[in-house]
Order: C-alpha cells, then sequence, then structure tokens
C-alpha cells in the first residue's frame, strides 16, 4: 500500500483528542449518502410516473396518426399497403371519428366515437363484457340485435348504463323530415366497459364496429385517418417522417409525440429540476468534506511539515487529502446508492406498509390510473447520480490539498 493512503486512512481515524474532526467526517459521509438515495430514488418516482403516464397515453392513442388535411380518407389502400412494409410496423388500421353525445335514463356524456376493426388494440386490454368473450368478437357479432358499443367505466358510471343495457347515440348530424330537421340518433347496446378508472383517454372514447361507423356518420367508404402502431414507441419520429416523404400534403402524418409530447417533456423539465435541487444536498455534504480537511490539515500542519522533511513532495501531500476526501466520498455515495435502489425497488411496499400502519391514503391509485406505485430504476440514472456525487466530492478535496502542499515545513517546525 503506498504511503500516501496509509497515512490518509489513519486520519481518518480520530485520536481522543479529534473525535471532533471524526464526528464531522461521519456527517459528510452521512450527507452524501442521504443526497444519493434521495437523487436515485426521486429520479426513479419521476421515471416510473413517466413510463405510467405514456402507457396511458398509448394506450388508446395511435404511434403514428395518419389524416387528410379538411376532408376524409377515401383512397387510403396505397397508404395503407406502403405503411405496412416499412420497418416496426406492427399493426395498420383505418377508422372513423366523430363527436356525439351518449343518452341514457336522462343522463348525457360526450365522447368521440370511433368505428374501429376488430383487431384495433383499444379492444386488446383488459374490458368487463358480458360473457367472459373477447370484446373485438361480441363488438363484431351480426346476429346482434343491435350495434354494440364499448365505453370506459367513469363515462357508464355518468350515464348509469353497465355492460348488456342500451344507450343512443347522437352525433351532430340531422335527418331532414316533412316537420323539419331531426337530430340523427340510433341506439347501442353497451357490450364491454374499461375498467381503469381515472384515465381521460378512456372516458373520452367509445368504439363501434367501422362498418357501422362510416354508414351512421354517411361517410360511405371514405375513413377519417390511419392508426399505425410500433413495435417502438421511440420509433415514430422515423416513421412518420419517411411516410411524410411519400405522402405530402394533404395528408398529415404525426407521431405521438406531436400529439402529447408537450406533456411529457413537462415531466421530464420537472425530473431535471428534481435532480438539480436534490443535487445541492449532495454539494452541501462536499462542504462539509472540506472543512473536514481543512480542520485536518490545521491540525496535521507538524505532521506535514515532517513529511516533507523527511523527503515528501508537495505532490504526495496533496494524495494524502484527496484520498481521504475520495473514501469519504466512496463511501456515502455507495451507501446512497445501495439505499437509493434498494428504497426505490421496494417503494411501493414501502408505502402500502405504511398506509396500513398509519390507516392513511398516500397514494390513491384511483387518481393515478396506476395499480402500483411508480418507480423504475434506470441505470444510467443511477450512474449519472454517482458520477455527479463523486465529481463534487472530489472537487470538494481540492482547495484543502493544495493549501496543505504550499505549507512550508521550516515555517511551520520554527515554533515547535
Amino acid at each position: 500500500m503506498p504511503y500516501e493512503w496509509f497515512i490518509s486512512l489513519r486520519y481518518l481515524r480520530a485520536k481522543r483528542k479529534q473525535t471532533f474532526i471524526s464526528v464531522i467526517s461521519f456527517i459528510s459521509i452521512a450527507g452524501v449518502t442521504l443526497g444519493v438515495a434521495a437523487l436515485i430514488l426521486v429520479l426513479a418516482v419521476m421515471t416510473g410516473f413517466t413510463d405510467g403516464v405514456r402507457q396511458q397515453i398509448l394506450g388508446n392513442v395511435p404511434h403514428v396518426l395518419v389524416q387528410k388535411f379538411g376532408e376524409g380518407l377515401e383512397d387510403y389502400q396505397p397508404l395503407v399497403e406502403r405503411a405496412t412494409t416499412m420497418p416496426h410496423v406492427v399493426a395498420v388500421s383505418p377508422f372513423v371519428a366523430k363527436e356525439a353525445m351518449l343518452v341514457s335514463r336522462g343522463n348525457v356524456a360526450a365522447v368521440s366515437v370511433k368505428g374501429v376493426e376488430p383487431d384495433h388494440k383499444a379492444l386488446q386490454q383488459e374490458l368487463l363484457t358480458i360473457d367472459g368473450r373477447s370484446a373485438g368478437t361480441i363488438l363484431f357479432d351480426d346476429s346482434a340485435e343491435r350495434p354494440g358499443i364499448v365505453i370506459g367505466i367513469d363515462t357508464a358510471t355518468s350515464i348509469g348504463v353497465s355492460v348488456g343495457d342500451s344507450v343512443n347515440v347522437i352525433p351532430p348530424l340531422f335527418n331532414i323530415t316533412p316537420f323539419g330537421m331531426i337530430p340523427k340518433m340510433k341506439p347501442f347496446q353497451v357490450v364491454a366497459i374499461f375498467e381503469k378508472q381515472s384515465s381521460l383517454i378512456d372516458s373520452f372514447y367509445a368504439y363501434i364496429p367501422l362498418p357501422v361507423a362510416q354508414s351512421f356518420f354517411d361517410m360511405g367508404e371514405m375513413v377519417t385517418g390511419v392508426e399505425i402502431e410500433l413495435d417502438r414507441f421511440d420509433q415514430a419520429p422515423a416513421v412518420a417522417e419517411d411516410l411524410s416523404r411519400q405522402f405530402d400534403f394533404p395528408y398529415v402524418i404525426r407521431p405521438w409525440q406531436s400529439l402529447y409530447g408537450s406533456f411529457l417533456s413537462a415531466l421530464k423539465l420537472e425530473k431535471l429540476g428534481l435532480f438539480i435541487v436534490l443535487a445541492i444536498i449532495v454539494l452541501v455534504a462536499a462542504f462539509n468534506i472540506a472543512t473536514t480537511l481543512i480542520m485536518v490539515v490545521m491540525e496535521k500542519n507538524r505532521d506535514i511539515a515532517v513529511l516533507r522533511a523527511m523527503g515528501a513532495n508537495a505532490r504526495s501531500i496533496m494524495k494524502i487529502f484527496i484520498f481521504e476526501g475520495f473514501v469519504v466520498g466512496t463511501l456515502g455515495t455507495t451507501m446512497g446508492a445501495a439505499l437509493g435502489v434498494t428504497l426505490a425497488h421496494y417503494a411501493d411496499r414501502i408505502i402500502k406498509a405504511l398506509e396500513s400502519g398509519l390507516h392513511i391514503k398516500i397514494f390513491d391509485q384511483a387518481v393515478y390510473g396506476m395499480e402500483h406505485f411508480p418507480s423504475e430504476v434506470v441505470t444510467t440514472d443511477v450512474i449519472a447520480v454517482v458520477v455527479v456525487a463523486m465529481t463534487i466530492s472530489l472537487s470538494a478535496t481540492v482547495y484543502p490539498a493544495w493549501r496543505a502542499s504550499r505549507m512550508d515545513p521550516a515555517e511551520t517546525l520554527r515554533y515547535e
């Protein structure tokens, strides 16, 4: 072991008259530990919350949306064929959408009625159906007395219907009769309900078969647009840009980021802000490290002078105190990283245990529409926190180590 390491480790072990310096060292380690743990935990929670929100958004929102400026798509087959052959594309679905009112038992709810095909992803998620069959099978059952409709649980609650009940759908269309213009209306049977609560996107949509929607909304063979699903959501901008080169204006091709990306960008900005704010905790701990080293330099000035007189150069003296700060920073960062990752990994269990023990509601799943407390540890975030913490800790050692290396041994030993 180099003698610089040996001396720096001995300086960390306080003698009886140096107990105060040792206490400050432990406080510095604890400060770095808490700062690193808080950073990792908050970043994990923000990442989990962002992913949860994105999953809710992408539950019923396509990765890439293709529409035509000012009108519907009539000859959309070439676009569907081209999109199907593109990389990362797993599904291409035409749809019809129109705002309408759902009326039942004197209650009214505004929704966007969407005509879809049987394999649409909204019909593949967890749904409450009539007899346990898949929503797509029941919705496209031609033998049914009335066409089927799938609505969200919030919508079903607001108009007071359940699976099997009938609702009237009133779009902004009118029939001309001898008695004047009468709003168009058609009864539908609720065949399935989205069970997930508190999702504004789920609540806003209602789904009916595509042929029924085309007929009901007087669109003929025309569709409102085409939805494209990808195997990786982050590839949406690239696919949209590639498709835009072949289908330019009046086609409007937008990835999901352009529809809801601003909200996720706000969450990322909030995550960055929290990172900066909580990094101040580590910075405060670094001041404690600097204070500890300055006090050690003042206490060990005679030892430093003796080392210099015995032949130790200024670089070796700097190494002694840099190594001491390095040990404090490494211990604090390592324990903080272990504590932060552990808390982030068991965050949901800890929250539930606190709720059970204290009889309070900390995380309301119904409000956020998430089954578990969101927490996801990302390796790059942990590495970033460790690098920042070690950089701050080592930076705090530079000035005390430099002052120690500049000490004049003859001046120090003159009065000893």
